[in-house]
Parts: structure tokens; C-alpha cells; sequence
């Protein structure tokens, strides 16, 4: 439940975030000229070019790609969306653009199409590919000669057991002799330790 309300919040924080920095780019390309449905097309342009250079960072994610060119176009649009949430708070007169301002403005479409075809015609980031698995070396047997043996297996080394827990083993088993008289058993030590049984029996080995 705790964590459904949680994304339900971000999710209603990102589209406050997004009506909001699409108002003012709005309003911004509105004062800079830009009337009727051409200041509504400027805050689509912005976020697309945004989607789109985040994309690009996740695809090339566990790749050896350069990112360079996808962070720099992220950065132009996320610089575009914050420049018109700040100049629309109150530091820019919306009555007296500055004429710099209309040419940034009138340019961004342009600045957008080319970042955006970038972006989308960018070439196939290269995956490494895992190295091929070479196969085990099969004994050679000779018809004539007697069957290959196969060499004995070897038991498997004791389990290393790091010396606190012998010695908190010990402290249980010095309790269990106490209460009940007779030693604890490995069985009894790998229930009470919770860890598997070949290193149980190891722990006992050492307690005895």
C-alpha cells in the first residue's frame, strides 16, 4: 500500500511538474511572437527533444558507446524548459522581449529537428558479446588399450568457519550440556546456528 501511494505522488508531482514548464513555455514563445498554434508547438518540441535524449541515455546503458552527444541535447532542452520557468517568474518582461530572446525563440524548431534526427539516426551501440564457452578436453581411449580410469574424486574440503561463530557455538553448547547433561549435537547446533549441515558438522568437530 506504502509503496502504491508512493508512486501515486510522483506520478502526480510529474504531470503538476509537466503542465506547469508547459504553461510557461507557452507563454514564452507567446510573448516572443509566436501566436495561435505555434506557441503550443513549442512546449511539445521541448519535451520530445527531452524524451528523446533520455531514450538515447538508456539505450546506451551497460554499453561502451559515447553519451556525450545524447547529455548534450538533454541539456539543451532541459535548459530550454527551466530558462522558460524562470523567465516567466516574474524576471522577464513578458511585455518587452528582448530581441535576443525572439531569436532564440524563432531558431529553437530548427535546433530541435537537428537534435532530434541525431538522436534517432544515432548508429546501433555495440554490446560486448560474452566470450565463448571452449569445451573440456575428453580423455583419448585407445580400443586396444585397457579403459581409461577415471581419477578419484576428492572429498570436499571442510567449510571455513570464521572463529566467532565457534566461539558462539561454544557459548550454545556450554549451555545445552548445562541444562540437559549431554553434549549438543551437530543436528541440534545446525537447528540452533541456522546454517547448513556440513558446516554444523564442522563446528562440532571443533567443539569436541
Amino acid at each position: 500500500m506504502r509503496s502504491s501511494l508512493r508512486l501515486d505522488a510522483v506520478l502526480v508531482q510529474a504531470v503538476i511538474a509537466g503542465a506547469l514548464s508547459f504553461s510557461h513555455l507557452h507563454d514564452l514563445a507567446a510573448a516572443a511572437g509566436q501566436d495561435g498554434w505555434k506557441a503550443w508547438a513549442y512546449p511539445v518540441s521541448v519535451d520530445l527533444l527531452l524524451v528523446a535524449a533520455w531514450r538515447q541515455l538508456r539505450s546506451l546503458r551497460g554499453t561502451d558507446a559515447p553519451r556525450r552527444a545524447a547529455w548534450s541535447w538533454f541539456a539543451v532542452a532541459l535548459a530550454a524548459s527551466l530558462g522558460a520557468n524562470v523567465a516567466t517568474a516574474g524576471l522577464l518582461d513578458l511585455s518587452d522581449v528582448p530581441d535576443w530572446l525572439r531569436i532564440l525563440v524563432a531558431g529553437w524548431p530548427a535546433l530541435a529537428f537537428l537534435g532530434g534526427s541525431l538522436l534517432m539516426h544515432a548508429p546501433e551501440p555495440h554490446r560486448p558479446e560474452p566470450a565463448p564457452v571452449e569445451p573440456e578436453p575428453q580423455p583419448v581411449r585407445e580400443e586396444t588399450a585397457e579403459p581409461v580410469q577415471e581419477p578419484a574424486a576428492l572429498p570436499p574440503a571442510p567449510p571455513n568457519v570464521p572463529p566467532a561463530l565457534v566461539t558462539h557455538a561454544r557459548k550454545l553448547a556450554d549451555a545445552h550440556h548445562a541444562s540437559t547433561g549431554q553434549p549438543m549435537d551437530a543436528d541440534t547446533l545446525r537447528t540452533r546456528l541456522g546454517v547448513p549441515a556440513p558446516m554444523a558438522e564442522a563446528i562440532a568437530a571443533q567443539l569436541a
